[in-house]
This record gives structure tokens, sequence and C-alpha cells, in this order.
């Protein structure tokens, strides 16, 4: 009898399980898009034709471009929807209505700067044209949410997408143009540093980048990068929009071999699965367009037209300022300005939270920008009592219309029409190279940037006195520009543009130039390029900080054996940072604890608002100021002491991880690309089944980017920021360009599409989208046909 009630009870269990499964596969089934077949596209003038090709990239043939933004729309949602209302959420300062109380010092913050607001207010300062062609999309993604099943991250996160808005579309604008120009990140550390050290030693901690001269791109850096406190590190995770560096060159023809520029690009963004971009190819009888998309947007981004190719690096220009104001003593409801007391501007906004009360946020503003103290810790930690601080930033505009210069730049046929496309783009400031099938080349870097009365912009400055306000933009045609270089290149890896010295100023907190100097080196070493030898420089693994440190290594007293192994190790190691060495792995721990010791501990700052290595800085201080390394009482008059200690404590971590056997260490096991979907990597058993990381190759300094700007205390080697997407063009044959983004271009992670691309970006190789619709049938592409 007992054992009868066991049998029923396992049988049970058992059919509930078969019963779960089956639920939970057909949830997962219904949500897949369609991709043949005929389906129904209200609004079309004509029918659209989508192909996708064997790795799911969609190649669109429509009747016209407003056409194909509405099909973009259906089929962006068809495969990113649960991104795209992330994307949006965290732009209106929403998360927090699904995710409950953990994200509302998010939401807080981005109601604050008012993101949405702005966007809204942005779209009617777009022309009709393009006001129509965001209808569009926003009709075709509204279509698809209308008509199908969502797929099982909005149940588990428990939300229902509302119907897309224009608006929408340009809130993931002013949110990338945020996470690519936080330069006030600095200010506030400079702040931080000047106060403990003065103004001598502070500045050792920003030196010039030595040994190998500036590179500048007019015609050839500095030192410096902005980091993230932890809201801006949430709003990366969520986004997938992170700090920025990414890598650009473009060549003329008389250095090619088909006599045609050719153009290379790859942002460095933060790693995720799906990746933020998304590849598609448009076809029209207005023309045609294919590259990389931020799903959520009808814009290529970054691409190549039936005429010209582009791509874009950041500016890392000085944006930002922090205006410490000063509250009236008589009325703390108003603040002090050149022209006597003035009331802050003033509003209140409930912010929903899931599983809790509403939250109601009073927001502060004063006349150069929100009050950022009132919502961050890091900034109300510089103001005294009666202070507050203001944000001032080129991307708070309300009425920008950085759109629409991308939609003009995605239709642009020459120079003139790319370059007065560009006077319409606002933020976040970018360098742009530009290539032609004419041969012509180019470089641009739009964005407002402003004029200052006085002062740098370094460092938080006093609000009421007006010394240091704003008093407009840099002139269109003052920004750095060059078209057709006599030398017949120009490259940008978040270098400087212009010279330190140039007037007017775009600041000087650029990015370390380790990256920049490695392209110069293939330029003065390839007399003719092809797209091959670009794909190489895309692909090199050479992290030229390793020379500059080795000397100093080769003064280490080993304290052990252990210590003399890898120090001679790392004096043999030719710098390249590949996955199966054990070198790059003893070198990266040994830079992390130079940085905790020379920075970190000496400082008392957490000193990673220029990265987790900073390595300029590091050269710097034992090279040309020893003295840093010392302190009372324990003199280190050459640095070895640290330098040898450095290397101790690296060690120490490494055989806590990966155990004694040092020939057994490799990169790869410890570098790992973390491309984890944002849902399913806390829900057990899908963890595994979504996670599409693997072993890499590079690191932070290398031309294929590695590492990451926020190191995770259980994962302090992984991958989490990369070329997430990388283009070569062709201009002398535009279908034999090149393209690869870090996934697949489903956001499903039961579809063929989830990861598939992820093995050939991580061995840096690349596709071509192209094709004619036959070619596309005959090489087993599927057709879905939407129709009126």
């Amino acid at each position: 009898m007992a054992w009868r009630w066991v049998n029923r009870a396992a049988s049970l269990i058992l059919a509930l399980v078969v019963l779960a499964t089956l639920g939970g596969g057909y949830l997962f089934y219904r949500a897949m898009p369609a991709t043949s077949g005929v389906e129904t596209l209200p609004g079309l003038s004509a029918e659209v034709r989508v192909w996708r090709d064997h790795f799911g990239v969609p190649h669109i043939f429509a009747a016209s471009m407003d056409d194909a933004a509405r099909a973009l729309g259906y089929t962006h949602a068809s495969e990113r929807m649960f991104q795209m209302e992330i994307l949006r959420r965290v732009g209106q300062g929403r998360m927090a209505e699904i995710r409950g109380a953990e994200l509302l010092g998010v939401d807080k913050f981005i109601r604050t700067v008012g993101f949405y607001r702005e966007a809204e207010t942005s779209v009617s300062a777009l022309s009709p044209w393009a006001q129509k062609r965001l209808e569009a999309y926003a009709d075709g993604v509204n279509a698809f949410l209308a008509s199908h099943a969502l797929p099982p991250e909005f149940l588990l996160a428990g939300d229902r997408p509302e119907p897309w808005r224009p608006a929408d579309s340009l809130v993931i604008a002013k949110l990338e143009a945020y996470q690519l120009s936080q330069s006030f990140r600095l200010k506030l550390q400079s702040a931080r540093l000047l106060q403990k050290f003065g103004p001598d030693e502070a500045n050792w901690l920003f030196p010039a980048a030595k040994p190998g001269g500036p590179i500048t791109t007019l015609p050839s850096l500095g030192d410096g990068h902005a980091a993230r406190e932890s809201i801006d590190g949430e709003i990366g995770a969520l986004t997938g929009i992170g700090q920025g560096a990414s890598n650009e060159w473009v060549i003329a023809g008389s250095r090619t071999e088909t006599g045609k520029p050719i153009l290379a690009n790859d942002p460095h963004l933060d790693l995720s699965a799906p990746i933020l971009w998304y590849l598609a190819r448009v076809v029209t009888p207005e023309g045609s367009v294919k590259g990389a998309m931020i799903p959520g947007a009808p814009v290529f981004v970054l691409g190549q037209n039936d005429s010209i190719a582009w791509g874009f690096t950041t500016a890392d220009s000085n944006v930002e300022d922090l205006f410490v104001e000063t509250v009236d003593p008589s009325d703390p409801a108003k603040y002090l300005t050149p022209d006597g007391s003035q009331p802050f501007d003033t509003r209140e906004e409930t912010i929903r939270v899931k599983g809790a009360a509403d939250v109601k946020l009073a927001i502060r503003a004063t006349r150069h920008g929100p009050v950022l103290s009132d919502v961050s810790t890091d900034v109300a930690s510089i103001a005294e009592p009666g202070k507050v601080v203001a944000l001032a930033f080129t991307g708070l505009g309300e009425r920008d219309t950085t759109v629409e210069a991308l939609l003009r730049v995605d239709a642009a046929r020459n120079w003139g029409e790319f370059r007065d496309a560009l006077r319409l783009y606002e933020t976040p400031t970018q360098n742009l190279v530009y290539a032609d099938v004419a041969g012509n080349i180019g470089f641009f870097n739009p964005g407002l940037a402003p004029m200052r009365k006085s002062g740098d912009g370094l460092a938080p400055v006093d609000g009421a006195s007006g010394a240091f306000d704003w008093t407009g933009a840099i002139p269109f045609d003052q920004l750095p520009e060059l078209y057709n270089p006599a030398i017949g290149f120009a490259f940008n890896a978040n270098n400087a543009d212009v010279a330190d010295d140039h007037q007017p100023s775009f600041g000087p907190d650029w990015e370390e130039n380790f990256r920049a100097r490695r392209i110069q080196q293939f330029f003065d070493t390839i007399s003719k390029h092809s797209l091959e030898t670009s794909a190489a420089m895309q692909a090199d693994h050479l992290s030229l900080d390793v020379k500059e440190l080795q000397p100093f290594i080769a003064t280490i007293a080993p304290s052990n054996d252990w210590a003399r192994q890898a120090q001679a190790m790392l004096l043999k190691w030719d710098g390249v940072m590949a996955k199966d060495r054990p070198e790059p792995l003893i070198y990266t721990a040994f830079l992390g604890a130079l940085h905790k010791i020379l920075l970190e501990d000496k400082t008392g700052l957490p000193m990673n608002e220029k990265g987790p290595f900073s390595a300029t800085t590091l050269i710097s201080l034992v090279r040309d100021h020893p003295s840093w390394c010392g302190s009372p009482g324990a003199p280190d008059p050459d640095c070895r002491k640290a330098l040898g200690r450095a290397l101790d404590d690296g060690l120490a971590l490494l055989v806590k991880r990966d155990g004694k056997d040092m020939s057994q260490w490799e990169w790869g096991a410890e570098h790992q690309a973390l491309l984890r979907h944002q849902v399913y990597a806390h829900v057990p058993l899908f963890d595994r089944l979504s996670d599409l990381s693997l072993p890499s190759s590079g690191g932070f300094y290398t031309l294929d980017r590695g590492g990451g700007y926020e190191v995770a205390a259980d994962m302090p080697f992984a991958r989490t920021h990369g070329g997430g997407f990388r283009g070569l063009y062709d201009l002398a044959d535009p279908a034999k360009s090149r393209f690869m983004i870090a996934t697949g271009e489903s956001g499903h992670i039961f579809s063929s599409h989830y990861g598939d691309l992820t093995p050939l970006w991580n061995d840096v190789r690349s596709i071509t989208i192209a094709g004619s619709e036959d070619e596309l049938k005959q090489a087993g592409g599927e057709e879905l046909t939407l129709r009126p």
C-alpha cells in the first residue's frame, strides 16, 4: 500500500515536471518571431520583404525609407523587445516599477536629470520628415506588440510594455550621451586630490602621456578618463551602454591595394547578451544602408550606404561642469546668482516601486542645471553646509536634434552632405571618420562643447559669482576636422584630437594612448593596406604598456622562488595578451596590485575614475616621481619595494584562485568575456543555458579591447568591456565590407541566432551583409513578407 502511494506521488511529480516543461517551452516557442510566410503590418505603402540570411541578419527590401523604418520597428521588436523595454525604462526612470527598491537610486538620478522630459520636448524640434520616420518606426513596434506574444522575460519581470513612442527612441540617445560624457566624475576626483595633496602632487596623478610623445588625430594624447559611481555602473549594466572606448581609422586609396579607401571601426562598450548592437540592411529606391543599429530607433549608428561609410569613437571632450551653488541663508528655497537671490526651479515626481509604497521625489534645478547633490552621495560629498552642486551638461538640451543628424548621415552622399548633417548633431561629442566611393576621406568631431568665461573646467567651480559660467558652444566651423589629409590616413583611439594648448579648448581628459600608439605603429610599417591588414589590426593583442613597465619589473629583488620565476617569465614575454599563456595573467595581477599600492592605498580613494590600472600614471610615478612610493619612516627611493610587493600580492591572489602550478595558469581561464543575459543569468538552469561567456584574448590596452572598467571581486580578471561591434568597410566594393557583433541577432535564448556569432566574434572574424533577393534565396535565406 505504501509503495503504491510512493509510486503515485512519483508519477504525479513527474507529470507536473513534464507539464511545467511543456508549459515553459510553449512560452518560449510562442514568442519566437516569424521569419517566413506572410504577416500584416498596417501603415505600409507597399509590400516589404524581409530576408534573413544564414546568420539571421535582416535584409529589408522596401518601397521607401519610411516603409523600411516601419519594418525595422517590427523586426527589432520581434527579436529584442525586452532589451528595448529596459533601455526605455532606464531612460524614463521607471526601473523600480519592475525591479523594486534596489533600483530606486537609479530612478531618482534619471528623474532628476530629466532625460525623458528632454526627449519628449526634442521630438518637436525635429523636421517633419524625421518625426514621420520615428512615428513609422514606433508604429512598427506597436504593430508587433498588438499581434504577438511577448518573451517570458516580461512575465518574470511582471512587466507589460506600453506602446512605443518617438520620445522612447530619443531617450536612448540621451542615455548614450550621458554614459559617454562623464567628465564630471574626474572633476570630483580632482577636487579630492587637490584638497588632500595640493596641486603639485595631485598633478603627478594626471601625467602627460609619455614616453612616445603625444599622439593627436590632428594630425596626431593626454591621459585620464572618468569612470562611474554605483548609479552609473547600474545604468551601464542595465543598458549595455557603459563607459566608452573605441578604435577607428580611415585610409586613403593612395595607401590601399585597391586604390579606394578603407574604413575600420570597433566601439568598445559593456558586454552583455544580447549585445547592444543589431546588424541590418535596408534596400529601397531611395538608396540602401547597412551596418549597426541600437534596437529602439530606426538609425544606423555605424555603417555604410551606397556612397559613404562612417565610424565613431568617443571624443571625451570636456562637456560637463559641476557648479557649487550657495543656498540663500535667508531663504533655503533660493540660491545666489550674480543678479541676486533666485528661486530653485522645482517639481515633484512620483516613482512607483515594486513591492513598496510610491516615492515622492522633490527635484531642484538651478540656472546651471539639475541639483545632483540631492540624489548622488558622491556629488554631495563635496558640498559644504549651505551649498548644493548642480550639473551643467551639453546633453541636457530640450531641443536635441542628434537623432535627425544621424538619419541624415545615413542618407548622405558626399562630404558636404555628411558635414551638413553633423550641424544638427549635439551630443555626445564623438570622433567620426568618413570615406566615400569617390575616394575621399575625412574626420570630424561634432557635438556641443562649451566655452567658459574663465577657468579650465577641470574641477568643481563656484556658481554664485558667474565667473565660470558658459558663454555658448564652440562654433561648428572651429571643431576638429580633416579632409583628404596629405598623410593619407586618420585614426582615433580616444586619444586627443588636438594639442592640450589648442584654442578653443576641448579639455585634457583623454584615454591613455597605448592603443593610439599601436595603431600608429601599423601605419608606420604597412605600405599598402587591405581589408586583411585592417582585420589584423582589429585582432591585435599586443599591449604596449608591458614594454614600458618591463624595465621596472627587472629592478625587483624577488622575495622567493615564485617571484623569481614570475619575474623571469615577464621579462622574456613579448607583451601579447594571448588567452593560452600565463604571462598576461601574472602581469595583470601585478598591475592591479601596483594600482592598489600606489594609488588606492596611498590616496585613500578608490582611484577608479581612470580605469582599473592607470598604467600611464603608474609608469610616470615610478619613473618621474619615485618619492611617491615611500612613506614617513619607510623610504622607497626607487620604488623597488612597492614593485616587489605588487608582484608578491599579485602572485598570492593567483595562487589562491588558480592553484600553485604556474605552468597551468592561462589568461583565458580568468579573462572570460562575460556575455550573460540580464534576466536569465539570475534564474537557475537558465543561467547556464543563456550564458555565452567564453575564454578571451586581449587586455585593457590592446586594440582588441579586453578587461573592463569595473572589477568584480569574484571575477577580477573578467572581460566586461570590448568591441561588441566591428566594421570593416571596403569603398572599392561595398559588398565585401565586413561586420560582426558579440552575440547573435536574437534576444530569444532558444533561437539559433542567440549566440551563433559569438565564436566568430571571439576569434575576431567577420561576415558580409550583401546580396540580391535571388542571391539570398539561393543561399538558403528565409523570406518574411509584410503586407499593408
